[in-house]
């Protein structure tokens, strides 16, 4: 069984993060942080994961510690799930359309985390939302999943479709990668052996 468990708890937030890999794509994510919420539900719905976040945080400050410690226990809860990634397909993309908004995620699950965000938001705010926390959220993902990840903007105006978007590339790309190689289902895919 591709799942795992993660709880963080710091002096800022209290997080419990479980994933199924292999899922029908259910979520119950609360944060406390609505929008985000929102865009959680989006991410297990279309990678096709299941997804169940728990979060208290100093909401009190602000939305950024919540936001982020929830990005790194997902991403530790990723690669705890994926282990050797045995049979994986590594690379996954989507080119993914919201109305006005496009937005296109290249990913591989290499054990190497980089990100590269090319996201303009013409707003600061989604309702009460920082738009900037969106670049938080994935910075922290793909660092502590081990994750290569490009997201780039193509074009959008209005920032809360230009968000959606970009969890849903996301996700749809992730999904990709995830999935079983059927050629290949008993092997590393890398020439190293392991990633």
């Amino acid at each position: 069984m591709r799942t795992a468990t993660i709880t963080r708890k710091t002096g800022e937030t209290d997080i419990t993060v479980t994933i199924n890999l292999d899922g029908t794509g259910s979520y119950d994510n609360q944060t406390g942080v609505g929008f985000f919420d929102h865009m959680l539900d989006q991410l297990g719905r279309h990678a096709l994961l299941d997804l169940t976040v728990k979060a208290t945080g100093d909401l009190h400050i602000d939305d950024h510690h919540t936001v982020e410690d929830v990005g790194i226990a997902l991403g530790q809860a990723l690669a705890e799930a994926l282990g050797d990634k045995r049979g994986i397909n590594r690379y996954g993309e989507c080119s993914l359309p919201m109305d006005d908004a496009q937005v296109h995620c290249a990913l591989d699950l290499s054990g190497r985390p980089y990100l590269n965000f090319d996201v303009a938001f013409a707003a600061h705010k989604i309702g009460t939302f920082d738009t900037e926390l969106v670049r938080e959220f994935f910075q922290a993902l793909s660092t502590h999943g081990g994750i290569t990840l490009h997201i780039t903007q193509r074009s959008g105006f209005n920032a809360h479709h230009i968000a959606e978007a970009a969890f849903k590339a996301v996700a749809r790309a992730l999904r990709i990668a995830m999935e079983s190689d059927p050629r290949k289902s008993d092997a590393i895919p890398s020439t190293k052996g392991t990633l």
